[in-house]
């Protein structure tokens, strides 16, 4: 893409030498991106200022591209992890199994940040009942932006402020809970560390504490054949099982190499022979995805 000569008082080779030196392993597309965000010079001078500062590039640009579709990202907000997608493309395929007797699915997404997961789903399903909660208020006003009529989104923490009304009736509950160990958050980029709320990235002791509620109270929530997802790491993969399992759901992973993603998927089981109902796939048989490689849940 070529730049407007009006909007280059500083040259492209400049800015691109500028977010090298800063360490941006991308410069040459960053810089593009900021020259066809920036209105006017000032506006790319000051662009360029805070991508130096180590502010990260979506929430310089205000959005963030996810699963094909250019979410909001406001200051402060969680941004949209690329690997996630890999979530959003497991939870689509189980959901579209689920609307062969189920004409709308219900969905929730928990922990929903800028809402781009559960917006992604439903925009992928064509249909489907959204229902959001995060716990930070800058969050739910960034979700409500990126989710509109597709859904509603809620203040408070976890399933805290969803309508009594969808108990048992959750089709696909995303949870993309914090999982980084509490000692580990130094060690992230400053990008992430300084930048994003403290709240999007803690996941405690062992990095399971919100996951560990969240699986606990999911049976209330599922529909029979429902499927709860969330992301966590390889390494923890194995106590995430066990969490999701000692709760009473039937427990996969799935893994995409090429995302560098880990999916673990919680499936409340299904009343055989009812109308509408489908058993949970047997152990082998996971939904695919981009990517996509088995990996047995023990």
């Amino acid at each position: 893409m070529s730049a407007s000569p009006s909007l280059l008082p500083l040259s492209v080779s400049v800015i691109v030498t500028r977010l090298r030196a800063v360490g941006c392993v991308f410069a040459e597309d960053e810089t593009q991106l900021l020259i066809s965000a920036a209105r006017t010079p000032a506006e790319l001078a000051a662009m360029v200022d805070r991508r130096a500062a180590g502010l990260p590039l979506e929430h310089v640009l205000g959005w963030a591209e996810f699963y094909g579709r250019r979410i909001a990202v406001d200051p402060g907000v969680f941004v949209p992890r690329r690997r996630t997608e890999f979530l959003v493309d497991e939870a689509t395929a189980l959901a579209t199994a689920l609307t062969l007797d189920r004409p709308r699915s219900v969905v929730v997404d928990l922990c929903c940040g800028s809402g781009a997961l559960g917006a992604a789903l439903v925009a992928a399903l064509g249909q489907g009942e959204l229902y959001a909660t995060d716990i930070d208020p800058a969050a739910v006003r960034c979700a409500r932006r990126n989710v509109a009529a597709a859904g509603q989104v809620y203040e408070g923490d976890l399933y805290e402020p969803l309508p009594a009304t969808l108990r048992g009736r959750v089709d696909v509950l995303l949870a993309n809970v914090p999982y980084v160990p509490t000692e580990e958050i130094e060690l992230l980029p400053p990008e992430a560390r300084v930048h994003e709320p403290r709240v999007a990235l803690d996941g405690g002791a062992d990095g399971l504490d919100v996951l560990r509620r969240v699986t606990a109270a999911a049976p209330v929530w599922l529909a029979p054949g429902g499927h709860l997802l969330f992301e966590t790491s390889e390494r923890q993969a194995p106590q995430a099982v066990e969490a999701v399992a000692r709760n009473g759901l039937i427990p996969r992973v799935a893994s995409s190499d090429e995302m560098y993603a880990t999916v673990v998927v919680g499936t409340r089981p299904a009343v055989r022979g009812g109308p509408g109902l489908q058993a949970p796939q047997p152990e082998g048989r996971l939904p695919t995805g981009r990517g996509f490689r088995g990996v047995g849940s023990g």
